[in-house]
């Protein structure tokens, strides 16, 4: 990619988009459904679990503007990378007050930054964007969410070594995600991301060995551990996906808390140990 084309990219800095949307009782009981979880029927009011609200806003677009990797053509709000591959890169969120269940959310939206970095897998672009939701009690999430584009890698180039976990896992949840729940959250996400469900598409035209995990799903299943354990509800997470995860793998998802009682190490790994995305959580 030249440095002029980057420039061009720079000029979507800046740009926002608006929404709605609603916590309704379908939706919580569709996605509990797809956790597994078996929770008290919703009623209005309720509080929205911590990491829920990742179900909210969904990209729509009509099928004429999909581009061929099963996402909504670049260009319109996110800028147009000349790049082929687009990845779930990370996140840091702050939960500032409760949406409930019967809440209309309005989301505001905006490119804060386009960055270019050159990395031993080749160019990579990573565009930030910055969402702020708000509930019936005013201010409810700020998120700043990375997306990542990359080059086709090179078939001859070595896999990049496994990184570690980051600490002792104190809390520990196995999972082993099958087709079948990625595509379940895939539909509830309206995600229609060709990695995620077309298994010759991911695997002859992206060349990864089977489907790919859902970033947004892994980083919920995190939140769902420390939901689960944490002596008080989460106030910061702070996420970034280091290697994919592909289904028919059991994955470990870990804890260690902090020693202080302030937070967590979060973290998921891979089938072999191998690290696939690291969070530090903040009560």
């Amino acid at each position: 990619m030249a440095q002029d084309e980057l420039e061009q990219l720079k000029q979507w800095v800046g740009r926002k988009e608006g929404g709605v949307d609603y916590v309704t009782i379908p939706l919580v009981e569709r996605l509990a459904a797809t956790l597994d979880l078996d929770l008290p029927p919703p009623k209005e009011g309720d509080a929205l679990p911590i990491g829920w609200y990742t179900v909210l806003f969904p990209r729509v677009v009509p099928h004429s503007q999909i581009g061929p990797d099963g996402h909504p053509r670049r260009g319109d709000f996110l800028p147009p990378v000349p790049l082929p591959r687009r990845m779930f890169a990370g996140k840091r969120t702050t939960f500032h007050a409760p949406l409930r269940v019967g809440d209309k959310v309005a989301r505001e939206s905006e490119i804060s930054a386009v960055n270019i970095k050159d990395g031993r897998t080749g160019r990579m672009v990573f565009v930030t964007v910055r969402h702020l939701m708000s509930g019936s009690e005013g201010l409810a999430v700020t998120e700043e969410q990375d997306i990542v584009y990359r080059a086709e890698p090179d078939p001859n180039a070595p896999p990049p070594p496994p990184q570690a976990p980051p600490g002792k896992a104190v809390w520990l949840r196995k999972l082993r995600c099958d087709p079948v729940l990625l595509f379940r959250y895939s539909a509830l996400t309206f995600n229609g991301h060709r990695i995620h469900y077309d298994y010759p598409y991911v695997t002859r035209q992206e060349g990864y060995p089977n489907l790919v995990m859902n970033g947004g799903l892994t980083t919920l299943l995190v939140y769902e551990l420390a939901r689960a354990h944490a002596p008080r509800p989460l106030r910061k997470v702070s996420s970034r996906n280091v290697r994919p995860l592909f289904v028919d793998d059991e994955f470990s998802f870990c804890g260690e808390p902090a020693a202080d009682g302030s937070g967590a190490k979060l973290w998921a790994t891979d089938g072999s140990g191998a690290l696939a995305l690291t969070a530090q959580a903040e009560y």
